[in-house]
């Protein structure tokens, strides 16, 4: 075992080591069903929580899927295996499941990993998440290298973090970083597991481990509008023509990608559609003084990446720019003809609001249709728990869901926000007694929907909190507190 001491405090003022490679060596690639058996008759005799992780090609290939998945369990080591080659070999991921049986799978940051084991075949039937043990354990730093580090004394490197991991043959290095990515997760957890029983928080980190596995599962609903997550889209939110140019391309560039095989922003920047749609080219010279739309989409990130983004090259040249052009052309015509409705284009709320979360500032714009004036402020309450880019859709479906700006709530609803305030101070109490985030205590935008109601003071609260989500240990810690600021 690599941790040297049962007390982590022992070793606090050590020097954090950095771990180079796994204790039994760098492990190959399982791509044959001959190899896959072994390693499933390994796992079967094995014992133990199973470590797990995955690698995929994002900003290099289409879709999102699983390239390598990585496994270690006492007795079986560390297994790196090839999804996508071994299910065109028919391997029976059934086979696996069985090997692995009720163990607890011990993921990092699990919500990225678990839906794409779910497609590939895969079912955990139990779930240790050590980022989310990390944050109910009070720590600042919860990325994997840090927990490790404070844990275990032990650090890992990052280098291939943003690898294209659908290149084949993986080279040494990669298969490296991979399998460390596994080898410390046993130990972490045994530490981890027992600093959460003496916190007395072992059953709350068990109720969102069941919780995150649940939600893994379960199959993602699609994006209604997918281009309102074009970065910086937020500037074209007050005309119409521009939206419409820049949904038009967003649209040719998917199909052209999904195609292809390749990330749409190796096809066409964000930023290129945003010029667009700024600047309305409706000639072929106004076309071509937007350089981005008449060039190849070029990285230069000074690392590995760049030769990597270079075998796409034969693929981005077949994309020529007259593609583009005539997407703008079409656009701005329908655009000018009325064909397209305001609607289409826009995230219209229930109250006739329209609202949109970018991904580069972190604020929230919401204005009635009718306004000019827009409210923006700063997203102070953040949701640790969604990681989309945009919380529109929630609020389009939901006519309770409270907006996100607080200074919307200071500005236009002062009662509400100085609900919101009071609850709000309760919740940091809460936090400090118990050395645990506020946003882990309680969801935020619950709070938010609770105080932003007119009959919030006639709720019943412990009702409320569980019917939005809320998980029985944070009903449990919150209710009471809750119920009494809001009266």
């Amino acid at each position: 075992m690599w941790l040297k001491h049962a007390n982590r405090e022992a070793y606090l003022n050590e020097e954090p080591k950095l771990l180079k490679e796994p204790r039994e060596g760098v492990p190959e690639v399982i791509d044959t069903l001959e190899a896959y058996k072994d390693y499933c008759s390994l796992l079967a005799s094995g014992s133990g929580s199973l470590a797990a992780d995955a690698e995929r090609a994002s900003g290099f290939r289409y879709g999102h899927e699983d390239w390598l998945i990585q496994f270690k369990r006492k007795g079986a080591g560390i297994g790196l295996l090839d999804p996508i080659e071994l299910t065109k070999l028919g391997a029976d991921w059934n086979e696996f499941n069985k090997a692995v049986g009720d163990a607890p799978w011990i993921i990092h940051d699990s919500m990225q990993d678990l839906p794409g084991f779910f497609d590939i075949g895969l079912r955990p039937r139990a779930l240790f998440d050590t980022e989310i043990a990390a944050k109910l354990l009070g720590r600042k730093r919860f990325g994997l290298s840090s927990v490790t580090e404070y844990y275990l004394g032990l650090t890992l490197a990052k280098e291939h973090s943003a690898a294209d991991w659908s290149y084949r043959p993986l080279p040494r290095d990669w298969r490296n970083y991979a399998a460390l990515d596994v080898e410390l997760l046993i130990e972490l957890e045994e530490v981890m597991r027992g600093e959460l029983k003496k916190q007395g928080k072992l059953s709350w980190a068990e109720e969102e481990f069941k919780h995150l596995l649940n939600k893994g599962a379960q199959k993602k609903a699609p994006h209604p509008r997918p281009w309102l997550k074009i970065s910086h889209i937020s500037v074209l939110m007050h005309d119409r023509v521009g939206l419409v140019i820049a949904k038009a391309l967003w649209q040719k560039r998917d199909a052209l990608a999904r195609e292809y095989d390749i990330a749409p922003t190796l096809l066409l920047s964000d930023a290129a559609i945003i010029e667009a749609g700024k600047r309305k080219p409706s000639n072929a010279r106004a076309f071509r003084a937007i350089r981005s739309l008449n060039e190849r989409v070029r990285m230069h990130t000074g690392s590995e990446q760049d030769k990597m983004f270079e075998r796409y090259a034969p693929i981005q040249r077949k994309i020529k720019p007259s593609i583009w052009k005539n997407v703008i052309e079409n656009a701005i015509l329908r655009a000018k003809s009325g064909e397209t409705a305001m609607d289409d284009v826009h995230p219209v709320l229930p109250n006739g609001a329209i609202q949109l979360n970018s991904r580069e500032s972190r604020k929230t714009s919401v204005l009635k249709s009718t306004d000019t004036d827009e409210s923006q402020g700063s997203n102070d309450c953040q949701d640790c728990h969604d990681s989309s880019d945009s919380q529109y859709l929630q609020d389009m479906q939901d006519s309770q869901s409270a907006p996100r700006s607080m200074k919307y709530w200071r500005e236009h609803h002062p009662k509400r926000y100085e609900r919101l305030q009071r609850v709000k101070a309760e919740l940091n109490q809460i936090s400090e007694y118990t050395h645990t985030p506020a946003e882990i205590i309680i969801k935020p935008q619950i709070i938010r929907n609770l105080c932003w109601r007119d009959d919030a003071q006639d709720i019943d609260v412990k009702t409320f909190l569980s019917e939005h989500g809320a998980r029985e240990w944070q009903t449990r810690l919150v209710a009471e507190s809750v119920t009494r600021a809001i009266m």
